[in-house]
């Protein structure tokens, strides 16, 4: 039997700095909180991955965005990522960090849905991760210019839950 992952993407100081708030932003915080709180309890492994853009002042390297969000702040022995596009697997070692701990299932939360979340869960997906879970109530993103924060994460739990991720909700999910 492999190793369960939490997954932990993008839960930066910038996703908090903007005028306008994460949809539920509190509920999902508190999840966030909750299921890290439980994957640490049980040993199991915590990745943090951090977007990095040099291009972007939020989340330029060392900038106040850039930063893992005290909210969720990771452990001296917990890994963090970097990453630099919408795909948590695309050019980077996440997949080497994976094969290290014989990773073969991932617990995946974080920011923003429609973007790192939506890309990551779909790659892996695609890589073979086919038992993973996407914490349903572990997820945000901002209102755009057609859609709420609302509508976003009940559109993407509807399209990626039970095709390329399992849904659970954080009081549901458990680490063994």
């Amino acid at each position: 039997m492999g190793q369960n992952v939490l997954l932990m993407i993008d839960v930066q100081q910038a996703m908090f700095m903007y005028d306008e708030k994460l949809y539920r932003e509190q509920e999902v915080v508190a999840n966030l909180q909750q299921i890290l709180a439980k994957a640490r309890a049980a040993g199991t492994p915590v990745i943090f991955v951090q977007h990095t853009d040099e291009t972007d002042e939020d989340y330029r390297e060392n900038s106040a965005g850039w930063a893992i969000s005290g909210v969720v702040h990771p452990l001296p022995h917990e890994r963090v990522v970097r990453k630099t596009s919408w795909d948590s697997f695309y050019q980077i070692e996440l997949l080497h960090v994976f094969e290290e701990i014989g990773a073969d299932q991932l617990v995946i939360a974080g920011m923003q849905t429609e973007f790192c979340l939506d890309t990551t869960c779909r790659s892996a997906y695609g890589l073979g991760y086919q038992n993973h879970v996407l914490v349903s109530d572990a997820h945000s993103t901002f209102d755009n210019k057609v859609l709420s924060g609302e509508q976003i994460v009940a559109h993407h739990n509807a399209v990626l839950g039970n095709r390329f991720v399992r849904l659970l909700a954080a009081a549901d999910v458990h680490f063994a």
